[in-house]
């Protein structure tokens, strides 16, 4: 049997029990009786299981969240296609869950949260999740995207790496992705490098939860259609902390006819120096990276394209590939910036070491006829701007593609 043995006069009692070893490991199996009698543990009702996203055989997803208490549920996800006119509406059950089912989809990763009586919120039942500028979103992946999906070959590896910033006075993140062996090779085992730029609402996570860039390197390198790299994806807004508000916008005006194109109000110059003088040398003193313009690459999209122009124009001898996606040359007045910039852009000798400018931007883009004028401005100063028209808009499901398009043309 238990001894109860008082050890104090706190201001409540304070007991210790104390158990023998025949109560503690030959205690007879209690009797039903005797099992009445033991203390429970007293629970509240328990809601219905809910499983969420689901995904079905046919490609359509349910999505579903509990709450029983709101008015209205709604799905937000820009490349999810409505299921109505009027939205993505959910529709509540008799045990509370509400419920919508979409699709088919087409293979690919999506981004999305629910709105709850007027409150955005990711899905309490999926763990996937990507960071925006200011917010987070809940993630899935539909198989079938085959150069996109996680196939059975040899991985890289991706670092949240964090650094403090001498020049921005403030910490700072950038994910880094190694290709597979890196970590077994020699200190003379260097490799070509590749800067990958997110856009304005987006963060250095987004390549890697939604455009799946770690799994579109692994396959190429696996098939052999591009050569071992370094990717580093760094964080391009400058004004704000992962989490923090949103910056206010400005908008760059587009040619007669287009969308305007939002920018971040925090000047571009900013992310530059912090590139220049942080990143860079950081990942040329931290990994085994080939530091010669041939091994140099700098690519982004739609924010992070207008980026890789203004860092690498001006410092052309060090980049040997530019990739430009759903982006242009940002700042307001492109006569202006050119006039600013006509040195840089007619230096003849910082031209030749260019291998590839490539520019992709869909046809439903808002930012195509942006693009158009500066693929002319770049063509009049005797560039070769690689530029095509491609079907689609300005999402993910286009920024994935030219991933996978750009890389196996770099360091050849």
């Amino acid at each position: 049997m238990h001894r109860l043995t008082r050890v104090g006069t706190l201001s409540t009692a304070l007991t210790l029990v104390t158990l023998t070893a025949a109560t503690t490991f030959a205690q007879p199996a209690p009797t039903s009786r005797a099992a009445a009698t033991q203390p429970t543990t007293r629970r509240g009702p328990q809601g219905p299981q809910v499983t969420s996203p689901e995904l079905r055989p046919d490609n359509r997803v349910s999505f579903r969240v509990l709450a029983p208490k709101a008015d209205a549920v709604t799905l937000n996800g820009g490349d999810i296609p409505a299921n109505t006119p009027g939205g993505r509406t959910l529709t509540k059950g008799d045990n509370g869950v509400w419920e919508l089912t979409v699709g088919p989809l087409n293979p690919g990763t999506y981004r999305y949260t629910f709105n709850v009586n007027g409150v955005p919120v990711v899905d309490p039942r999926n763990p996937a999740y990507s960071q925006s500028n200011n917010n987070l979103w809940s993630v899935i992946h539909v198989p079938g995207l085959e150069f996109a999906d996680e196939h059975q070959v040899p991985h890289g590896a991706v670092a949240a790496v964090h650094y403090f910033s001498k020049t921005l006075n403030k910490n700072r993140r950038m994910h880094v992705y190694t290709p597979p062996g890196y970590e077994l090779g020699g200190a003379d085992e260097k490799y070509p490098v590749l800067y990958l730029l997110h856009g304005s609402s987006d963060s250095d996570d987004s390549w890697i939860t939604v455009g799946r860039a770690n799994f579109i390197l692994d396959n190429l390198i696996a098939s052999g259609k591009a050569r071992p790299m370094i990717v580093v994806m760094p964080h391009g807004h400058t004004s704000l902390q992962l989490g923090g508000p949103p910056p206010a916008t400005t908008t760059a005006p587009a040619a007669a006819g287009g969308a305007a194109a939002p920018r971040p109000a925090e000047t571009v110059a900013e992310f530059d120096r912090d590139f220049l003088n942080e990143i860079k040398p950081y990942v040329e003193s931290h990994y085994r990276v080939l530091t010669d313009r041939p091994h140099r690459a700098i690519a982004g999209l739609s924010m992070g394209g207008g980026q890789s122009l203004s860092i690498s124009l001006p410092h052309l001898t060090d980049y040997a590939y530019i990739g430009v996606f759903s982006a242009a040359i940002f700042q307001r007045n492109l006569p202006d910036w050119e006039q600013q910039h006509a040195a840089e852009l007619d230096n003849v000798q910082a031209k030749d070491g260019l291998k590839l400018l490539w520019l992709r931007t869909g046809s439903d883009d808002f930012l195509l006829q942006r693009t158009k004028d500066t693929v002319a401005l770049l063509n009049r100063h005797g560039f070769t701007a690689n530029f095509h028209e491609t079907p689609g808009g300005h999402t993910w499901i286009n920024w994935r593609n030219y991933l996978d398009e750009f890389v196996p043309q770099l360091f050849k």
